[in-house]
Formats: C-alpha cells, sequence, structure tokens
C-alpha cells in the first residue's frame, strides 16, 4: 500500500460496523438510507459513506437504554460486577488497538506518533473505572439525631454521551467508563466525521457480554444529536465540543432541568518564568503548543515569554516548530499532519489573516505547505507582537497557530494568562517550583502543569469558565453519573 493508504474500512470493518447501528445489543438496519461522508484529510476523497441516523433510529435507542435501565439486571448489579465488565471491555478494546490506531489516522489525519501514543488510553480509562468498583464508596452510614442514615450513590439513568471528532476513542472512554460503573445505561452519539471508533467499541461490548442496551451506538449529524437531548426519556447528557454547542446543549438541559456535564473549548497559556530552563520547555511542552495541528483543547496556543528573554524564546521555539516535518501522517517522521477536514482549514486560514490584519507579526509560517496542493494542510504557524486583546489571542481557533505574549513580570503574566472566557489547561516553567507553584495558583484554569505537561486518568480534567462544567477523570469524573439518596433508618 502507498504511505497515504494505510487503512481499508472496507476490508477491515465488519458490515455491522459500516452499515448498521447497535442497538439493545443487536446490529439494526438504520431507518433511512440517508449517509455520512467520510473524507480523508490527506487526499480529500470520500473515502467511506456509513448511515447516518435519523430521530427514529435514536428513539429506538434511547428507549432500548430506558428499558435496560429501568428493568434490566445493570443497574442492579454490584459496582464489583459492573467493574469486571468494564476490565473485559478494555481487554476487547485493547485486542483492537492496532486497528483503532489506524483507524484514527485514517479519519482525521493524526499523526502516526500521536495514535501511537495515545490510542492506548481508551483501554486505560476503562480499566481505571473498572478498577475503582472496588474502592469507591457507594454506600455510607451516618449518626443522625433520631438514629442512623444511609447515603446511598446512585445511577442517574440513561446518559447521552455525545463525542467529538478530534480524539473520539479517548474522550467516549472518559465518559463511558464512569457511567457505566455508576449503573448508567448510554446512548452514543459520535461525531458525524468520527462514527467508526463507537461502532468498534460496540463490537467490543458485544464480545464482551454487557448486557443488552447497556450501549447504544448512534452516528448522526447535528439535528438527531438535537432530537437526542432533548428527549425526556435522557436523564445527563455529557458533551464534548465548542463552546458554542455546549451553551446550546446546557440551555435545552436547564429547560428540563436535565443532568449536564461539559467539557468545551481552552486558550491555554504556557508561562515561561525569567529562570526558566529553556530547553526543558522545549523538551516537554513546544510540541503541545499545536499538537495534533492544534487540535486539541488543552493546545498551549499562548506562549507567555518575559520581555528581557523575548527574543532568546522566539528563536529558539521558531526553530524548534520549523524544524518539525510536515506532512503525511501515516509516517512516522512526520510530527504535524493536516487539519480534519475542508471546513477547519478554512476556519484556520481566517484567523491567520485576521491576525496579520490586527498587526501581530508572521514569523512562522502563515499560510499553506509548500509542495503539499492536496489535502488540508495548514503550515505551523507562530505569531509575535501579539497583544491579548487580539482575536487569534482570545478565541480558540482549533489550528496550528500560536500566539507568543510579552510581559513584565510575574503579575502581568498573571494577568494576562487569565483575561480569557476560557480556563481549561496551562503550564508553569521555572527553575523554583515553590514560584510556579504560586503563579499556577492564581491561575483560573481547571488543569495546569509545572515544569512539563501532564494529564492523568486518576485526575479530573475540565475547565473554568466557558472551558466547561463538571470533571472527567478521577473520582471526580463519576460524580455526575450519580444521584445522591438519603435514606433515614429508626433507630
Amino acid at each position: 500500500m502507498s504511505a497515504i493508504s494505510r487503512f481499508d474500512p472496507v476490508a477491515e470493518l465488519s458490515d455491522n460496523v459500516r452499515t448498521k447501528f447497535y442497538i439493545g445489543g443487536q446490529w439494526r438496519t438504520p431507518a433511512s438510507r440517508e449517509t455520512l461522508e467520510l473524507v480523508s484529510p490527506v487526499t480529500e476523497e470520500i473515502t467511506l459513506r456509513v448511515p447516518a441516523g435519523m430521530p427514529a433510529d435514536m428513539d429506538a435507542a434511547v428507549k432500548a437504554a430506558r428499558q435496560a435501565f429501568d428493568r434490566g439486571e445493570w443497574p442492579r448489579l454490584s459496582p464489583q460486577q459492573r467493574g469486571a465488565c468494564l476490565e473485559r471491555l478494555a481487554g476487547e478494546l485493547r485486542k483492537r488497538e492496532d486497528i483503532l490506531r489506524r483507524l484514527w489516522i485514517a479519519q482525521v489525519g493524526v499523526p502516526r506518533w500521536f495514535a501511537d501514543a495515545f490510542t492506548g488510553l481508551g483501554a486505560v480509562y476503562l480499566d481505571y473505572y473498572g478498577a475503582m468498583a472496588n474502592t469507591y464508596e457507594f454506600e455510607t452510614e451516618r449518626k443522625v439525631a433520631m438514629g442512623r442514615a444511609k447515603v446511598v450513590k446512585e445511577p442517574v439513568g440513561v446518559a447521552a454521551l455525545i463525542v467529538p471528532w478530534n480524539t473520539p476513542l479517548i474522550l467516549l472512554t472518559q465518559k463511558l467508563g464512569p457511567a457505566l460503573l455508576a449503573g448508567c445505561t448510554t446512548v452514543i452519539k459520535p461525531s458525524p466525521e468520527t462514527p467508526l471508533d463507537a461502532l468498534l467499541l460496540a463490537e467490543c461490548a458485544d464480545a464482551a457480554g454487557l448486557p443488552p442496551g447497556v450501549i447504544n451506538v448512534v452516528p448522526s449529524g447535528r439535528e438527531t444529536g438535537d432530537w437526542l437531548i432533548r428527549q425526556p426519556a435522557v436523564d445527563k447528557v455529557s458533551f464534548t465540543g465548542s463552546t458554542a454547542a455546549g451553551k446550546h446543549i446546557a440551555s435545552v438541559c436547564a429547560d428540563r432541568l436535565a443532568r449536564v456535564s461539559l467539557e468545551l473549548g481552552g486558550k491555554s497559556a504556557s508561562i515561561i518564568c525569567d529562570d526558566a530552563d529553556l530547553q526543558q520547555w522545549l523538551n516537554t511542552t513546544a510540541a503541545f503548543t499545536m499538537p495534533f495541528s492544534g487540535q486539541i483543547c488543552f493546545s498551549q496556543s499562548r506562549v507567555l515569554v518575559p520581555k528581557k528573554r523575548h527574543d532568546e524564546v522566539l528563536d529558539a521555539f521558531t526553530t524548534a516548530i520549523g524544524g518539525m516535518t510536515v506532512g503525511d501522517p501515516w509516517q512516522q517522521t512526520t510530527h504535524i499532519g493536516p487539519v480534519s477536514m475542508a471546513r477547519q482549514r478554512d476556519r484556520v486560514m481566517g484567523y491567520i489573516e485576521a491576525g496579520k490584519k490586527e498587526g501581530a507579526r508572521v514569523v512562522l509560517g502563515g499560510g499553506g505547505v509548500p509542495g503539499l496542493d492536496r489535502g488540508y494542510f495548514v503550515a505551523p504557524t507562530v505569531f509575535d507582537r501579539v497583544t491579548n486583546d487580539m482575536k487569534i489571542a482570545q478565541e480558540e481557533i482549533f489550528g496550528p497557530v500560536v500566539s507568543v505574549i510579552s510581559y513584565e513580570n510575574d503579575e502581568e503574566a498573571i494577568r494576562i494568562a487569565n483575561d480569557s472566557v476560557y480556563g481549561l489547561s496551562g503550564t508553569v516553567f521555572s527553575s523554583d517550583p515553590d514560584r510556579a507553584e504560586r503563579i499556577a495558583r492564581r491561575i483560573r484554569t481547571g488543569n495546569i502543569s509545572i515544569n512539563g505537561l501532564q494529564i492523568d486518568p486518576c485526575c479530573p480534567f475540565g475547565g473554568y469558565k466557558q472551558s466547561g462544567m463538571g470533571r472527567e477523570g478521577g473520582p471526580e469524573g463519576l460524580q455526575p453519573y450519580l444521584e445522591l439518596k438519603t435514606i433515614y433508618l429508626p433507630a
């Protein structure tokens, strides 16, 4: 095979995954002949057409999940029994890790090194919540004035899990692990651009022996997704995606008081202090200013540099980014591939033009990639002379575009970092860890790393402000799928 055709969906995927939906423990024929077109971001060619879910399909999925919750065994199993199912599901996922890795590259052009490093996290999240079944207290007892009371944590009910296109498997398992451990049943709506990961996971659920209706998968577009979040039979919605879509989902759920958690956008700042080890920052974090062509919510897309080290940092940073190979994501030597779709490329190019018009200076990139006339490629772009009120410093671009912003002292760095409607991630680099922690504690963000960049399944991930509501990961990620009940007992 050529370097850009290393996944053959017709040959490598089952007929069920390519042509059906998974509802009530069965592979069902879609209600209509409407399809979703999967387009290669490298060749711009259609690689596969798969069914598009309609409200009738989603209605069947919601009814199956509702029946499985109200009358099925899943919520009534012990946490340990559900945990064992999660571990079996993780095992089935690991058996398919190679195909899932290559599927990720094929669907959205994630570079091979990135897929190699992170595809396995899907099974890790399921194992993490499977193991938590043995340690988490779902029931506690308290003394009260007239005897005793039991505080019981029960599943919230039917959970709609809505997953974006950029990291579909990992973000799905972040939601699915705690939802299943809690005892919820689920309706999964993957993105129309990346429907196949969730359907492969449905095959894993089948093989792992999960009861019918616990996992239901219907890929669809926006209209059917909007139908889903409005259903009274859906008790909770968990969404990862854009802030604009999150606001809409929150308003719909608020109208019917459905539970909702949102993991949304970011405009994270990487603060380099005047005493920072620049090489350490370059080694650990520079690539994560625009990972996966910047299409990751925790991208460190604002680089804050002290004025007295500005030239040194800018030169080192542009040299490091400029030395990265842009091209075929299947090649191990490629650092940065294409953006994932035509509309994303056009969006990113629009922001680059806006930055130029506002007076920022392009020191690297700023357009297409020479020699790559086919595919949705955008050159890694670094802007200097950026002020934090510029559009490119305030809005999430979701592309390989980074703003370098100068500051005078720690107080100004903190002010600039916090001058954003977002608060998802961030980093601080200093040779004095105590100083770095003092700065980190004052940044209004849900996640921040010192002298590196870390995300771990055992810790909560989520954001302040317009970066979302609720957390995923850690024991905190289980809480949104639970309701609290107090049972007062006689003395």
